[in-house]
């Protein structure tokens, strides 16, 4: 989606603060929200892709002025809404008023520790053929999508080159309802200065994950 969260490579928003602590939150309420919606159980068909959309359609003036958990607060409301796992008015009164039906069952606490320890896998099994291959020059499409994509907007058309295939991967760009498709996904880099016109000479290489129909051969 082309909306204001995409500001990368973008000009005149003042410079990074790089001197910022080191701390993980500002505000003791930013701990707690974290840990709410980390453990609350959600419905069935939420996804992380489906929260960068709802969280990519904030307002802009919002998104530039809340802090980055005040954005969750936001987003989660707004998804609770929309499912129907919560009303308006229960969110304002911090009660709920009716049991929700068709929710997933709780983690047992006895689970928790080994769920702790495992190791998950986001490829998936396929038996398609990757189209590119490393050392393989490409272009990436020009237009990015209606909901939440990960093609950036300062790496759309523009040459690149396949350094490694990394599996098959559920494309963020179809899986906002947590069923999207499956496509190989590869490690493209980019001459720095076919980014940004003041990079010229520079030996600088900008490396990106991306789908693969976001590229098409050079």
């Amino acid at each position: 989606m082309d909306g204001i969260h995409d500001l990368g490579g973008r000009q005149g928003y003042g410079p990074i603060d790089v001197d910022e602590p080191p701390e993980p939150f500002h505000e003791p309420w930013e701990a707690r929200l974290l840990g709410i919606v980390r453990a609350f159980t959600r419905p069935g068909n939420w996804s992380i892709d489906w929260f960068r959309h709802v969280r990519e359609c904030i307002e802009p003036a919002d998104y530039l002025t809340r802090p980055y958990y005040d954005q969750w607060l936001q987003t989660y409301a707004a998804m609770m809404v929309d499912s129907g796992a919560a009303s308006i008015e229960e969110l304002a009164s911090g009660r709920s008023t009716a049991p929700l039906h068709g929710m997933p069952a709780p983690m047992p606490p006895e689970k928790v520790e080994v769920a702790k320890k495992s190791v998950a896998r986001f490829d998936r099994e396929s038996n398609a053929t990757p189209a590119f291959s490393a050392g393989d020059a490409v272009r990436t499409q020009s237009l990015g999508a209606t909901g939440h994509t990960r093609l950036p907007q300062y790496a759309r058309d523009r040459r690149g080159r396949i350094e490694a295939f990394r599996g098959f991967h559920v494309l963020p760009d179809s899986n906002m309802t947590g069923a999207g498709t499956v496509e190989p996904l590869y490690t493209v880099s980019f001459a720095a200065a076919d980014l940004w016109p003041e990079a010229d000479g520079r030996r600088d290489r900008v490396y990106l994950d991306l789908w693969e129909r976001y590229l098409e051969r050079a």
